[in-house]
């Protein structure tokens, strides 16, 4: 296989420089302050995973913990994330969302479903099979 080429490598900075801008922007349309990027994905995170504990979140995102702190700390003074000791072991947490939280999640949910449609949309059928098999592909090889 060739590398690509600096054309290709310009195209796809542009493409996704554009992709990215458009979702800030939809983000920012939103009635609330916006969380920073790694604030979403414990956000997300923890939607899915009740009751999880912080190094279970540092662990999938792949930050230290004492990044991931930072990030609940900043979560739970929003109101958006609760922290819980568990009775059998003092000394660990189980991370759930407040209801502000769980709907901030549902609202972000929503608007990466809306986004995905956009781009979808824009594929035909098999465009779309071959669009996600190679994003999949991109994102999933490990070398």
């Amino acid at each position: 296989m060739s590398d690509p080429t600096e054309d290709q490598l310009v195209a796809l900075g542009t493409a996704f420089e554009t992709f990215a801008r458009r979702y800030k922007l939809a983000d920012a349309l939103r009635s609330e302050r916006p969380l920073a990027e790694l604030d979403k994905a414990v956000l997300l995170y923890v939607a899915e995973h009740a009751g999880c504990g912080p190094t279970d979140v540092a662990r999938f995102l792949g930050v230290p913990t004492t990044t991931l702190s930072s990030a609940t700390d900043r979560l739970a003074k929003r109101g958006f994330l609760k922290r819980e000791r568990i009775e059998a072991d003092r000394r660990a947490v189980a991370l759930t969302l407040s209801e502000a939280g769980a709907a901030y999640a549902q609202a972000q949910v929503e608007t990466y479903r809306r986004m995905y449609m956009l781009m979808l949309s824009r594929l035909s059928p098999d465009e779309r099979d071959r669009f996600i098999a190679m994003i999949t592909k991109i994102v999933y090889n490990d070398g």
